[in-house]
Order: C-alpha cells, then sequence, then structure tokens
C-alpha cells in the first residue's frame, strides 16, 4: 500500500506492516523515516537486525533469503534490511524480492525494510515493486521544494522550541535561512540544529540567524531551468553564481536553457499550426512543473521573442565553446546570465 511520508508516524503508531519500501532521493528524510521505523520495531521486541547493500549484478540474494528465514536463538524477532543503491535489483533479485514479499505477509516474526532511490513509473509498475507494495507499505520520499523550505524550516525550528518573529519579519529570516540551505537538506537540518544549541527556545531574530547559518545551498541545472522559466530573477542569479562556484560545466548550463528555449519555441510552433496547447505540450513531452510553467508563458509570448532567444542560444553556444562574438560578454558564465535573464523576462511577463 502506498503511502505519504507524512503518514508514517500515524500508520507507525496503529501499528506494525511486515514489510517497508522507502523510495526516494532526499537522504536525510529517508534515514528519519528509517529510524522511525526501526525505533517502533524494537518497540515491539525487534531486538536483532541484519543489514546488506546490493551492490552489483552477481550479489548473492540467497544471504537475504535465509536471513529471512532465520531467527537467532537470542531473539523471537528481527530487521531484514536491504539497501538497493541503484534501484535495479536484476533479474535473481526480482524473483528473490517477490520471495521476501510473499514469506512477509503475515509473519509477526521478520520485518523486511527496503531502502531505494527515486524510482521512475516503469519500475514502480514492475513486478517485484508491485509484489513489495502489495505485501507491506511503500512510502514515496518526495524532495522539499524550495517554495516549500521555510514551511518546513518553522515547523523543524518549532520541533526544538524556537520560532522566527511573527509577520512580515519573520518570513524574511525564513526566506533567508532557505535561501542559505536550498537544495541542501541535509546541511539545512544540521544549520537548525546549530540554533538549538547556539540560542534557548523562543524567538530567533533575523540578526541571530544571519550570525549563525551559514551558506550551504547546493543547486542543480534542472531547478535552475524552473527558476528561469518561473521569472525569478534573483534566485537565478544566486543558482548561477552558486553553480559557477561549485565547479559545474558552463555547457550543461546552456544546453539546459537552450533546450527550454527549443522547446518552447516548438511548442508555440505547434500552436500556430492549429494545435491545442495541452496536445502541443504532449507531444513535446513536457509535464510536471514545467508544464505549468508553459502554460502561463506560451499565451503571452510571440513569435518574434522566441526567435531572438533561439538566436542568443546559439551564439551563447559558441561562447562556452570559446568564441567571441560582438556584443556578448566573453566569459562563459556572464554570457550564460545575460541569456538567462532574458529568458526570465518572459517568466515574469507570466506572473
Amino acid at each position: 500500500m502506498q503511502v505519504a511520508l507524512a503518514q508514517l508516524s500515524s500508520q507507525l503508531q496503529r501499528g506494525l506492516a511486515p514489510l517497508y519500501v522507502l523510495h526516494g532521493d532526499e537522504p536525510l528524510l529517508q534515514q528519519e523515516a528509517a529510524d522511525a521505523i526501526r525505533a517502533a520495531a524494537r518497540a515491539q521486541g525487534y531486538t536483532e537486525r541484519s543489514s546488506f547493500t546490493v551492490a552489483g549484478a552477481h550479489f548473492d540474494w540467497s544471504a537475504v533469503l535465509a536471513a529471512g528465514g532465520s531467527l537467532s536463538l537470542f531473539a523471537d524477532r528481527q530487521i531484514v534490511e536491504i539497501r538497493i543503491p541503484s534501484g535495479k535489483p536484476g533479474k535473481d533479485g526480482s524473483v528473490a524480492l517477490q520471495q521476501l514479499a510473499e514469506a512477509a505477509r503475515g509473519n509477526d516474526s521478520t520485518l523486511t525494510l527496503v531502502q531505494l532511490p527515486r524510482l521512475d513509473k516503469a519500475t514502480k509498475t514492475g513486478g517485484w515493486f508491485t509484489a513489495l507494495d502489495g505485501a507491506g507499505l511503500a512510502v514515496q520520499i518526495d524532495p522539499v521544494e524550495r517554495a516549500q523550505l521555510p514551511q518546513w524550516i518553522a515547523q523543524r525550528l518549532a520541533a526544538q522550541g524556537q520560532r522566527v518573529a511573527a509577520g512580515e519579519e519573520g518570513q524574511r529570516t525564513l526566506q533567508f535561512f532557505a535561501d542559505r540551505v536550498e537544495g541542501n537538506l541535509l546541511a539545512a537540518h544540521q544549520e537548525i540544529q546549530k540554533l538549538g544549541l547556539l540560542h534557548p527556545p523562543g524567538e530567533l531574530s533575523w540578526a541571530q540567524v544571519e550570525a549563525a547559518v551559514l551558506n550551504v545551498a547546493r543547486y542543480d541545472v534542472f531547478k535552475l531551468s524552473e527558476a528561469v522559466l518561473g521569472g525569478q530573477v534573483l534566485r537565478v542569479q544566486r543558482m548561477l553564481d552558486g553553480l559557477e562556484a561549485e565547479g559545474e560545466a558552463a555547457v550543461l548550463v546552456h544546453w539546459a536553457l537552450a533546450e527550454d528555449i527549443r522547446a518552447l519555441k516548438r511548442v508555440k510552433d505547434a500552436m500556430n499550426a492549429g494545435k491545442p496547447l495541452p496536445m502541443a505540450l504532449r507531444e513535446n513531452r513536457v509535464w510536471g512543473v514545467k508544464e505549468r510553467l508553459y502554460e502561463r508563458i506560451l499565451p503571452r509570448a510571440n513569435d518574434a521573442q522566441l526567435a531572438r532567444l533561439l538566436q542568443a542560444a546559439h551564439q551563447v553556444d559558441g561562447i562556452v565553446k570559446g568564441l567571441k562574438l560582438p556584443d556578448w560578454p566573453a566569459q562563459p558564465w556572464q554570457a550564460l546570465q545575460r541569456l538567462a535573464l532574458q529568458l526570465a523576462r518572459l517568466g515574469m511577463a507570466a506572473r
């Protein structure tokens, strides 16, 4: 059965399932979920624990199956943990996981915990995952997006008895905090804990947060793309600075920006040919967050704007590969910033 991460605590309070699957790319939240399951299991007498990490195609699944079928002389209940970092158990693993799922049904002596990275739709509809899902609880652990981060920080502060000021000052403090830790949830957690050590329970001022919280943000080009299309100019500049400082390849950043420009042009051309916007988006494989952003931008963007952006992307492609062009910055990251801000203006106009 699929449950949201927020529901896990209440599910554990109602009783333990024989099998849990945690899947997602947020290490902090996955670790906390696993710790909560282990704590609940220990309280119910699951005193022994075996752990296996599946590495490579030649992993010996017989050891996992044997662990699940045996008990220690000193314990009547055990936890068997299986980590699959690649998310791909292979042919033998698929069979073994289905056997484990079958053995878990009604089994109150062995609790099985399977930890996986983020899975695509095809994997989640495959035989082995469906079997695990049917035998217990599957918890999808989604990342905390930038828009959700201030509230997440506030909740974590509240859990240790702290809070920011009410009103605009408090919101400004939370936004500042979120800017400093975006894309790095583990570091965000550590910075929140640090505030708990530095200051007593109660209200935290802007000055206290500013002095304590380090700039530990981490960015990726795909989140940059969303910020550009959303017209978030200040965030775009901050992300570009961060990506450059982290040593990200300029050519990869250019690819992400150019791919959005080309996709906008293709969808606009399809609309000009008479296709409805939803159909044009589907045909160009635009969905999720970007689908909503494209839906806002395209009705307001004209052909001339998109043609100029396409030409600009072509010019910046040359700059990041070492060419010098008139009227453009010679430095690749400065050229990328100009291109990103030109595209962000379309997003701003659509807000």
